[in-house]
């Protein structure tokens, strides 16, 4: 059956979206030589919240209930995701960390398949098995190296928890809902338990902004890994479904590794290669129905995007 066009523009948001998160990695890890973890998070989400306003310039007034949903989003999505990810890199490998998040999608599946209408189903897991395997052969690169840390490990898979949650409790806001100013608002609670998070560690200085790299890198961090792609990421769930559009997600480390290799010189070896069709074989078999008949029964319909930015309990000032 033919895919429909908010179908393939759902691919479209959503690969455009995993190829821009797959070079944040190497932003990130420039912006390393001058900044902790934390404070690279600080720094992108004050971008990405500026942008966010500028783009859509409207105040909102929230009851109480919608805002404690927002807050949830920004702390399993942005600060604590972000932290337990970086955190975990301090106490194991690269590697680990790079596998142990890539199960994200199939964490999201079993979370879905409790809080939402979308069920897990045989080829969910199957091509979770395939995808996840050519994960391991991107992340290793033609090198395996695989040490045990169970501190870091465990901090890993909580990050991988964090974006699943995430991931469901967004499919579940209203549909209504602008998208710019979910994540701006979601933006905005992720900068603000951000911010305790980046205190330490002495004077906070901007000088090395001044050249060009740097400046590059957050700027890319905040106005398009963030503010854009969170935009983006979460217009795809509306077309595809939260466990569709996760599935994306495995195409990441081979992004990366592309990134490192034209940026960074770090070689790509046929493993990796390998991996990249196991990984794309993997994420076509995911989204694949036992037969024609079930994918048109288990279709959602089509969501309806009126113009109007705002559900009935999101009150808005002129």
């Amino acid at each position: 059956m033919k895919p429909s066009k908010q179908t393939m523009l759902g691919y479209a948001l959503a690969l455009f979206t995993v190829l821009v998160w797959g070079a944040t990695f190497i932003a990130s890890k420039q912006l390393l030589v001058f900044y902790t973890p934390a404070r690279i998070m600080l720094m992108r989400f004050i971008l990405a919240y500026i942008a966010l306003w500028i783009i859509r310039p409207r105040p909102l007034l929230l009851p109480w209930k919608t805002e404690l949903r927002f807050a949830a989003l920004g702390i399993a999505g942005c600060s604590i995701y972000f932290l337990t990810e970086n955190t975990a890199l301090l106490h194991t490998t690269a590697a680990n960390v790079s596998i142990i998040v890539s199960a994200a999608p199939i964490i999201t599946a079993i979370i879905a398949h409790f809080a939402t209408d979308e069920k897990l189903h045989r080829n969910t897991l199957l091509g979770f098995l395939v995808a996840f395997s050519g994960v391991v052969l991107v992340v290793f690169n033609g090198a395996f190296v695989l040490r045990v840390s169970p501190k870091g490990d465990i901090l890993a898979l909580l990050s991988a928890c964090c974006w699943a949650t995430y991931s469901v409790m967004l499919r579940k806001m209203p549909p209504k809902l602008d998208p710019i100013l979910v994540t701006r608002r979601t933006m905005l609670w992720g900068l603000i338990t951000a911010v305790p998070m980046a205190m330490p560690g002495g004077a906070f200085s901007l000088a090395p902004l001044a050249a060009p790299l740097p400046l590059f890198d957050i700027l890319f961090l905040g106005l398009i890994g963030s503010a854009l792609c969170y935009v983006l990421w979460g217009k795809a769930f509306t077309l595809l479904g939260v466990v569709a559009t996760n599935n994306c997600l495995y195409l990441i480390p081979f992004v990366t590794i592309v990134m490192a290799g034209l940026t960074l010189k770090e070689p790509i070896s046929p493993a990796a290669l390998g991996g990249a069709v196991l990984i794309t074989a993997g994420v076509v078999l995911a989204q694949r129905r036992k037969d024609a008949q079930s994918s048109q029964e288990e279709q959602e319909p089509p969501l309806q995007t009126p113009r109007e930015a705002l559900v009935e309990d999101v009150s808005e000032e002129a």
